[in-house]
Protein backbone atom coordinates (compact mmCIF):
# COMPACT_ATOMS: atom_id res chain seq x y z
CA UNK A 1 0.00 0.00 0.00
CA UNK A 2 2.45 2.47 0.71
CA UNK A 3 4.70 1.39 -2.11
CA UNK A 4 1.57 1.48 -4.11
CA UNK A 5 0.71 5.05 -2.65
CA UNK A 6 4.39 6.14 -3.21
CA UNK A 7 4.61 5.68 -6.71
CA UNK A 8 0.88 6.89 -7.20
CA UNK A 9 1.60 10.61 -5.71
CA UNK A 10 5.34 10.50 -7.41
CA UNK A 11 3.64 10.29 -10.99
CA UNK A 12 1.17 12.62 -9.86
CA UNK A 13 4.06 15.07 -8.59
CA UNK A 14 5.66 14.58 -12.09
CA UNK A 15 2.93 15.26 -14.08
CA UNK A 16 2.46 18.55 -11.71
CA UNK A 17 5.43 19.48 -12.45
CA UNK A 18 5.34 19.74 -16.31
CA UNK A 19 5.63 23.26 -18.07
CA UNK A 20 3.03 23.98 -20.71
CA UNK A 21 4.80 24.44 -24.03
CA UNK A 22 4.36 27.86 -25.21
CA UNK A 23 3.25 27.82 -29.43
CA UNK A 24 6.61 29.53 -30.08
CA UNK A 25 8.68 27.39 -28.55
CA UNK A 26 7.09 24.38 -30.46
CA UNK A 27 7.74 26.29 -33.68
CA UNK A 28 11.26 25.21 -35.31
CA UNK A 29 14.36 27.41 -34.42
CA UNK A 30 14.74 28.88 -38.32
CA UNK A 31 11.20 29.67 -38.58
CA UNK A 32 11.38 31.75 -34.92
CA UNK A 33 14.65 33.34 -36.47
CA UNK A 34 13.01 34.29 -40.05
CA UNK A 35 10.31 35.52 -37.52
CA UNK A 36 12.79 37.88 -35.59
CA UNK A 37 14.47 39.29 -38.80
CA UNK A 38 11.77 40.04 -40.55
CA UNK A 39 10.06 42.53 -38.25
CA UNK A 40 13.20 44.23 -37.68
CA UNK A 41 13.51 44.74 -41.45
CA UNK A 42 10.29 45.80 -41.38
CA UNK A 43 11.00 48.40 -38.97
CA UNK A 44 14.14 49.46 -40.82
CA UNK A 45 12.54 49.49 -44.35
CA UNK A 46 9.74 51.98 -42.83
CA UNK A 47 12.21 54.70 -41.77
CA UNK A 48 14.16 54.05 -44.85
CA UNK A 49 10.75 54.75 -46.40
CA UNK A 50 10.22 57.77 -44.03
CA UNK A 51 13.66 59.27 -44.78
CA UNK A 52 12.74 59.15 -48.61
CA UNK A 53 9.33 60.48 -48.16
CA UNK A 54 10.64 63.31 -46.13
CA UNK A 55 13.83 63.98 -48.68
CA UNK A 56 11.63 64.12 -51.89
CA UNK A 57 9.05 66.66 -49.72
CA UNK A 58 11.96 68.66 -49.08
CA UNK A 59 13.71 68.32 -52.25
CA UNK A 60 14.49 72.33 -52.92
CA UNK A 61 16.18 72.36 -49.69
CA UNK A 62 18.42 69.26 -49.84
CA UNK A 63 19.14 68.88 -53.68
CA UNK A 64 21.07 72.84 -52.86
CA UNK A 65 22.78 71.28 -50.14
CA UNK A 66 24.02 68.05 -51.62
CA UNK A 67 25.21 70.01 -54.64
CA UNK A 68 27.22 72.38 -52.14
CA UNK A 69 28.44 68.84 -50.41
CA UNK A 70 29.61 67.92 -53.61
CA UNK A 71 31.21 71.29 -54.54
CA UNK A 72 33.03 71.40 -50.91
CA UNK A 73 34.47 68.28 -51.76
CA UNK A 74 36.59 69.33 -54.28
CA UNK A 75 37.05 72.39 -52.93
CA UNK A 76 38.09 72.22 -49.28
CA UNK A 77 41.18 70.63 -50.01
CA UNK A 78 41.91 73.64 -52.21
CA UNK A 79 41.42 75.86 -49.78
CA UNK A 80 43.72 73.32 -47.55
CA UNK A 81 46.45 73.65 -49.54
CA UNK A 82 46.17 78.02 -49.59
CA UNK A 83 45.84 77.94 -46.28
CA UNK A 84 49.10 76.13 -45.73
CA UNK A 85 50.92 78.28 -48.18
CA UNK A 86 49.92 81.20 -45.20
CA UNK A 87 47.04 82.54 -46.45
CA UNK A 88 44.43 84.44 -44.56
CA UNK A 89 41.29 81.67 -44.23
CA UNK A 90 38.73 84.54 -45.41
CA UNK A 91 40.79 85.08 -48.14
CA UNK A 92 41.37 81.38 -49.15
CA UNK A 93 37.77 80.82 -49.11
CA UNK A 94 36.86 83.77 -51.21
CA UNK A 95 39.78 82.82 -53.81
CA UNK A 96 38.00 79.48 -53.90
CA UNK A 97 34.44 80.96 -54.03
CA UNK A 98 35.46 83.20 -57.09
CA UNK A 99 37.56 80.77 -58.82
CA UNK A 100 34.64 78.37 -58.93
CA UNK A 101 31.82 81.36 -60.19
CA UNK A 102 34.09 82.23 -62.74
CA UNK A 103 34.78 78.85 -64.18
CA UNK A 104 31.02 78.10 -64.36
CA UNK A 105 29.85 81.56 -65.88
CA UNK A 106 33.17 80.79 -68.55
CA UNK A 107 31.64 77.73 -69.73
CA UNK A 108 27.80 79.29 -70.16
CA UNK A 109 29.38 82.31 -71.76
CA UNK A 110 31.72 80.07 -73.82
CA UNK A 111 28.48 77.84 -74.89
CA UNK A 112 25.72 80.50 -75.29
CA UNK A 113 28.35 82.30 -77.75
CA UNK A 114 29.10 79.12 -79.79
CA UNK A 115 25.38 78.18 -79.95
CA UNK A 116 24.69 81.77 -81.14
CA UNK A 117 26.82 82.05 -83.53
CA UNK A 118 26.46 78.07 -84.26
CA UNK A 119 22.24 78.82 -85.07
CA UNK A 120 22.88 81.23 -88.15
CA UNK A 121 21.02 79.70 -90.72
CA UNK A 122 19.52 77.24 -88.71
CA UNK A 123 15.91 77.47 -90.54
CA UNK A 124 17.45 76.88 -93.84
CA UNK A 125 18.85 73.88 -92.43
CA UNK A 126 16.16 72.55 -90.99
CA UNK A 127 14.22 73.21 -94.20
CA UNK A 128 17.33 70.89 -96.06
CA UNK A 129 17.11 68.02 -93.62
CA UNK A 130 12.66 67.99 -93.80
CA UNK A 131 13.41 67.60 -97.54
CA UNK A 132 16.13 65.04 -96.77
CA UNK A 133 13.80 63.16 -94.89
CA UNK A 134 11.02 63.43 -96.91
CA UNK A 135 12.41 62.47 -100.36
CA UNK A 136 13.78 59.58 -98.10
CA UNK A 137 10.54 58.32 -97.23
CA UNK A 138 9.14 58.59 -100.65
CA UNK A 139 12.15 56.90 -102.19
CA UNK A 140 11.78 52.76 -101.43
CA UNK A 141 12.03 50.76 -99.42
CA UNK A 142 9.52 53.19 -97.58
CA UNK A 143 7.60 53.67 -100.23
CA UNK A 144 5.10 56.87 -98.92
CA UNK A 145 2.74 58.88 -101.25
CA UNK A 146 2.60 62.55 -100.58
CA UNK A 147 -0.79 62.13 -99.28
CA UNK A 148 0.36 59.87 -96.52
CA UNK A 149 3.06 62.25 -95.27
CA UNK A 150 0.41 65.34 -95.67
CA UNK A 151 -1.86 62.90 -93.31
CA UNK A 152 1.39 62.60 -90.94
CA UNK A 153 1.91 66.02 -90.78
CA UNK A 154 -1.83 67.06 -90.20
CA UNK A 155 -2.14 64.58 -87.39
CA UNK A 156 0.96 65.82 -85.71
CA UNK A 157 -0.39 69.47 -85.73
CA UNK A 158 -3.86 68.78 -84.78
CA UNK A 159 -1.86 66.65 -81.85
CA UNK A 160 0.32 69.68 -81.04
CA UNK A 161 -2.73 72.00 -80.94
CA UNK A 162 -5.43 69.84 -78.83
CA UNK A 163 -2.12 69.79 -76.36
CA UNK A 164 -1.93 73.04 -76.18
CA UNK A 165 -2.47 73.63 -72.24
CA UNK A 166 -0.01 71.83 -72.04
CA UNK A 167 1.96 73.98 -73.62
CA UNK A 168 0.50 76.85 -71.81
CA UNK A 169 0.62 75.61 -68.72
CA UNK A 170 4.45 74.86 -69.15
CA UNK A 171 4.95 78.47 -70.10
CA UNK A 172 2.81 79.79 -66.86
CA UNK A 173 5.01 77.73 -64.73
CA UNK A 174 8.85 78.75 -65.99
CA UNK A 175 8.24 81.80 -63.72
CA UNK A 176 7.69 79.51 -60.88
CA UNK A 177 10.97 77.09 -62.10
CA UNK A 178 13.13 80.15 -62.72
CA UNK A 179 12.02 81.33 -59.08
CA UNK A 180 13.16 77.91 -57.35
CA UNK A 181 16.35 77.42 -59.29
CA UNK A 182 17.53 80.96 -58.01
CA UNK A 183 16.59 80.17 -54.82
CA UNK A 184 18.35 77.20 -54.89
CA UNK A 185 21.43 79.31 -56.09
CA UNK A 186 21.48 81.02 -53.18
CA UNK A 187 21.24 78.20 -50.84
CA UNK A 188 23.87 76.16 -52.74
CA UNK A 189 26.44 79.36 -52.50
CA UNK A 190 25.48 79.84 -48.76
CA UNK A 191 25.64 76.18 -47.78
CA UNK A 192 29.11 76.05 -49.67
CA UNK A 193 30.30 79.51 -48.16
CA UNK A 194 29.74 77.86 -44.87
CA UNK A 195 30.86 74.60 -45.15
CA UNK A 196 33.98 75.68 -46.44
CA UNK A 197 34.70 78.27 -43.38
CA UNK A 198 33.48 76.24 -40.46
CA UNK A 199 32.61 72.69 -41.98
CA UNK A 200 34.37 71.05 -38.95
CA UNK A 201 32.83 72.43 -36.28
CA UNK A 202 29.21 71.80 -38.34
CA UNK A 203 30.37 68.03 -38.41
CA UNK A 204 31.43 68.03 -34.68
CA UNK A 205 27.52 69.43 -33.97
CA UNK A 206 26.45 66.68 -35.85
CA UNK A 207 28.15 64.11 -34.16
CA UNK A 208 27.58 65.44 -30.98
CA UNK A 209 23.90 64.72 -31.84
CA UNK A 210 24.36 60.80 -30.88
CA UNK A 211 25.23 59.21 -28.10
CA UNK A 212 28.62 59.25 -26.77
CA UNK A 213 29.13 55.50 -27.35
CA UNK A 214 28.12 56.00 -31.12
CA UNK A 215 30.50 58.90 -31.35
CA UNK A 216 33.32 57.29 -32.45
CA UNK A 217 31.90 54.99 -35.04
CA UNK A 218 29.93 57.70 -36.53
CA UNK A 219 33.07 60.44 -36.61
CA UNK A 220 35.15 57.68 -38.04
CA UNK A 221 32.24 56.77 -40.59
CA UNK A 222 31.68 59.89 -41.59
CA UNK A 223 35.48 61.09 -42.22
CA UNK A 224 36.06 58.03 -44.23
CA UNK A 225 33.06 58.45 -46.41
CA UNK A 226 34.40 62.47 -46.62
CA UNK A 227 37.92 61.11 -47.80
CA UNK A 228 35.93 58.64 -50.55
CA UNK A 229 33.59 61.69 -51.69
CA UNK A 230 36.56 63.76 -52.30
CA UNK A 231 37.85 60.90 -54.59
CA UNK A 232 34.82 60.33 -56.21
CA UNK A 233 34.31 64.07 -57.22
CA UNK A 234 37.90 63.85 -58.62
CA UNK A 235 37.88 61.12 -60.63
CA UNK A 236 34.53 61.80 -62.27
CA UNK A 237 36.04 65.41 -63.06
CA UNK A 238 38.80 63.77 -64.94
CA UNK A 239 36.80 60.85 -66.32
CA UNK A 240 34.24 63.59 -67.83
CA UNK A 241 37.13 65.95 -68.81
CA UNK A 242 38.37 62.67 -71.24
CA UNK A 243 34.48 62.13 -72.49
CA UNK A 244 34.00 65.83 -73.36
CA UNK A 245 37.81 66.26 -75.23
CA UNK A 246 36.87 62.64 -76.80
CA UNK A 247 33.45 63.39 -78.13
CA UNK A 248 34.20 67.49 -78.55
CA UNK A 249 37.10 66.45 -81.05
CA UNK A 250 35.32 63.90 -83.00
CA UNK A 251 32.63 66.50 -83.73
CA UNK A 252 35.28 68.99 -84.83
CA UNK A 253 37.03 66.66 -86.79
CA UNK A 254 33.70 65.69 -88.41
CA UNK A 255 32.26 69.33 -89.27
CA UNK A 256 29.54 69.18 -86.66
CA UNK A 257 28.56 72.75 -85.87
CA UNK A 258 28.46 73.54 -81.90
CA UNK A 259 31.56 71.43 -81.18
CA UNK A 260 32.36 73.14 -77.86
CA UNK A 261 28.76 73.50 -76.41
CA UNK A 262 28.54 69.45 -77.31
CA UNK A 263 31.39 68.90 -75.43
CA UNK A 264 30.21 71.01 -72.57
CA UNK A 265 26.50 69.35 -72.28
CA UNK A 266 28.90 65.69 -72.59
CA UNK A 267 31.02 66.86 -69.22
CA UNK A 268 27.83 67.71 -67.16
CA UNK A 269 26.06 64.59 -68.24
CA UNK A 270 28.85 62.64 -67.52
CA UNK A 271 28.80 62.91 -63.88
CA UNK A 272 26.02 60.63 -64.25
CA UNK A 273 27.71 57.57 -64.58
CA UNK A 274 26.27 55.47 -67.82
CA UNK A 275 23.52 56.90 -68.59
CA UNK A 276 24.53 60.73 -68.63
CA UNK A 277 27.38 59.97 -71.28
CA UNK A 278 25.22 58.17 -73.12
CA UNK A 279 22.20 60.48 -73.32
CA UNK A 280 24.12 63.35 -74.33
CA UNK A 281 26.03 61.37 -77.32
CA UNK A 282 22.85 60.86 -78.63
CA UNK A 283 22.38 64.58 -78.74
CA UNK A 284 25.97 65.03 -80.27
CA UNK A 285 24.51 62.50 -82.81
CA UNK A 286 21.07 63.75 -83.46
CA UNK A 287 22.90 67.48 -83.92
CA UNK A 288 24.84 65.54 -86.91
CA UNK A 289 22.13 64.06 -88.69
CA UNK A 290 20.26 67.51 -88.66
CA UNK A 291 23.23 69.73 -89.56
CA UNK A 292 24.64 67.53 -91.86
CA UNK A 293 23.63 64.31 -93.02
CA UNK A 294 23.39 60.76 -92.35
CA UNK A 295 26.72 59.36 -92.95
CA UNK A 296 28.32 62.37 -90.50
CA UNK A 297 25.73 61.24 -88.05
CA UNK A 298 26.71 57.72 -88.55
CA UNK A 299 30.48 58.77 -88.18
CA UNK A 300 29.36 60.51 -85.17
CA UNK A 301 27.76 57.49 -83.43
CA UNK A 302 30.99 55.43 -84.30
CA UNK A 303 32.93 58.28 -81.90
CA UNK A 304 30.26 58.34 -79.55
CA UNK A 305 31.11 54.19 -78.96
CA UNK A 306 34.44 54.55 -79.05
CA UNK A 307 34.50 57.13 -76.19
CA UNK A 308 32.02 55.51 -74.21
CA UNK A 309 34.21 51.75 -74.69
CA UNK A 310 37.09 53.82 -73.48
CA UNK A 311 35.58 54.47 -70.29
CA UNK A 312 33.27 51.42 -69.74
CA UNK A 313 36.66 49.20 -70.07
CA UNK A 314 39.84 51.46 -68.90
CA UNK A 315 38.49 54.53 -66.92
CA UNK A 316 35.33 53.25 -65.00
CA UNK A 317 37.77 49.63 -64.19
CA UNK A 318 41.05 51.34 -63.39
CA UNK A 319 39.68 54.67 -62.10
CA UNK A 320 36.50 55.16 -60.72
CA UNK A 321 36.42 51.34 -59.31
CA UNK A 322 39.46 51.75 -57.39
CA UNK A 323 38.18 55.76 -55.99
CA UNK A 324 34.52 54.60 -55.42
CA UNK A 325 34.57 50.59 -55.03
CA UNK A 326 31.23 50.15 -56.10
CA UNK A 327 30.02 47.31 -58.64
CA UNK A 328 29.14 48.46 -62.17
CA UNK A 329 26.22 46.15 -61.83
CA UNK A 330 25.63 48.10 -58.59
CA UNK A 331 25.88 51.34 -60.49
CA UNK A 332 23.42 50.80 -63.15
CA UNK A 333 21.04 49.63 -60.49
CA UNK A 334 21.40 52.68 -58.42
CA UNK A 335 21.04 54.87 -60.98
CA UNK A 336 17.83 53.96 -62.11
CA UNK A 337 16.69 53.24 -58.37
CA UNK A 338 17.80 57.33 -58.03
CA UNK A 339 16.01 58.19 -61.42
CA UNK A 340 12.58 56.29 -60.12
CA UNK A 341 12.45 58.06 -57.30
CA UNK A 342 14.02 61.61 -57.88
CA UNK A 343 14.85 62.07 -61.82
CA UNK A 344 17.60 63.45 -62.81
CA UNK A 345 19.17 64.53 -59.48
CA UNK A 346 18.25 61.18 -58.34
CA UNK A 347 20.43 60.12 -61.13
CA UNK A 348 23.11 62.57 -59.92
CA UNK A 349 23.25 61.48 -56.43
CA UNK A 350 22.89 58.04 -56.46
CA UNK A 351 26.55 57.00 -57.36
CA UNK A 352 28.17 59.28 -54.55
CA UNK A 353 25.45 58.76 -51.69
CA UNK A 354 26.18 54.94 -52.57
CA UNK A 355 29.79 55.14 -52.99
CA UNK A 356 29.77 56.88 -49.36
CA UNK A 357 26.78 54.60 -47.34
CA UNK A 358 28.92 51.72 -48.87
CA UNK A 359 32.56 53.17 -47.04
CA UNK A 360 30.50 54.44 -43.76
CA UNK A 361 29.17 50.57 -43.10
CA UNK A 362 32.22 49.06 -43.84
CA UNK A 363 34.45 51.14 -41.59
CA UNK A 364 31.45 50.70 -38.40
CA UNK A 365 31.15 47.10 -39.56
CA UNK A 366 35.28 46.30 -39.37
CA UNK A 367 35.48 47.57 -35.76
CA UNK A 368 38.27 50.38 -36.87
CA UNK A 369 36.90 52.82 -34.82
CA UNK A 370 37.85 50.81 -31.58
CA UNK A 371 41.46 51.85 -31.94
CA UNK A 372 42.66 55.22 -32.58
CA UNK A 373 39.91 56.01 -34.15
CA UNK A 374 40.81 57.31 -37.40
CA UNK A 375 39.99 56.00 -40.69
CA UNK A 376 42.81 54.28 -42.86
CA UNK A 377 44.68 56.22 -44.87
CA UNK A 378 43.50 59.17 -43.29
CA UNK A 379 44.82 61.59 -40.71
CA UNK A 380 43.42 63.19 -37.50
CA UNK A 381 42.60 66.41 -37.75
CA UNK A 382 39.88 66.86 -34.83
CA UNK A 383 40.24 67.07 -31.33
CA UNK A 384 37.45 64.48 -30.75
CA UNK A 385 39.81 61.53 -31.72
CA UNK A 386 42.63 62.71 -29.46
CA UNK A 387 42.01 60.21 -26.50
CA UNK A 388 45.63 60.31 -25.63
CA UNK A 389 47.24 63.81 -25.17
CA UNK A 390 49.81 64.67 -27.86
CA UNK A 391 53.08 65.75 -26.10
CA UNK A 392 54.37 68.89 -27.70
CA UNK A 393 57.63 68.85 -29.17
CA UNK A 394 59.15 70.86 -26.91
CA UNK A 395 58.65 69.38 -23.84
CA UNK A 396 61.20 66.80 -22.19
CA UNK A 397 59.86 63.43 -21.72
CA UNK A 398 60.55 61.17 -18.64
CA UNK A 399 61.20 57.59 -18.32
CA UNK A 400 60.63 55.79 -15.35
CA UNK A 401 63.34 53.78 -13.44
CA UNK A 402 63.69 52.34 -10.07
CA UNK A 403 61.58 51.06 -7.33
CA UNK A 404 59.84 54.93 -6.28
CA UNK A 405 59.04 55.37 -9.63
CA UNK A 406 60.69 59.17 -10.13
CA UNK A 407 61.05 60.52 -13.63
CA UNK A 408 64.02 60.47 -14.89
CA UNK A 409 65.28 62.35 -18.11
CA UNK A 410 65.84 60.58 -20.93
CA UNK A 411 68.12 62.78 -22.73
CA UNK A 412 70.43 62.09 -19.02
CA UNK A 413 70.32 58.55 -18.36
CA UNK A 414 72.14 57.49 -15.64
CA UNK A 415 75.35 55.51 -16.20
CA UNK A 416 76.03 51.81 -15.31
CA UNK A 417 78.78 51.56 -12.78
CA UNK A 418 81.54 49.03 -13.96
CA UNK A 419 82.29 45.71 -11.54
CA UNK A 420 84.85 46.93 -9.02
CA UNK A 421 88.16 45.25 -10.01
CA UNK A 422 89.61 43.35 -7.13
CA UNK A 423 92.79 43.81 -5.69
CA UNK A 424 94.75 41.16 -6.03
CA UNK A 425 97.90 42.34 -5.15
CA UNK A 426 97.07 43.48 -1.59
CA UNK A 427 95.87 39.72 -0.94
CA UNK A 428 99.07 38.75 -2.29
CA UNK A 429 100.77 40.62 -0.10
CA UNK A 430 98.81 39.87 2.82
Amino acid sequence: MTDSTGTTSGKAGAQEERVPVTIEESLPRGIRLAGAWSWRLLVLAGIIAVFIFLVIQLRLIVIPLLIAVLISALLVPFVAFLVRHKWPKGLAVASAMVATLAVVAGLIALASTQIASGSTGLSSRLQNSYQSVREALLAPPFNYSESQLNGFVDQLWSAIQSDSQVFVSGALSVGSSLGHFLTGLLLTLFSLLFILIDGKSIWGWIVRIFPKRARPALDGAGRAGWTTLGNFVRVQILVASIDAVGIGVGAALLGVPMAIPIGILVFLGAFIPIVGAVATGAVAVLIALVFNNWVIALAMLGVVLLVQQVEGHVLQPLIMGTAVKVHPLAVVLVVAAGTMLAGIPGALFAVPVAAVLNVMIGYISSGRWRGDGSPPDTPIQSNLWQTVPQAPPKYRRFVVSGPRKKPVPQTQPESTPLPKKPDTESTTND
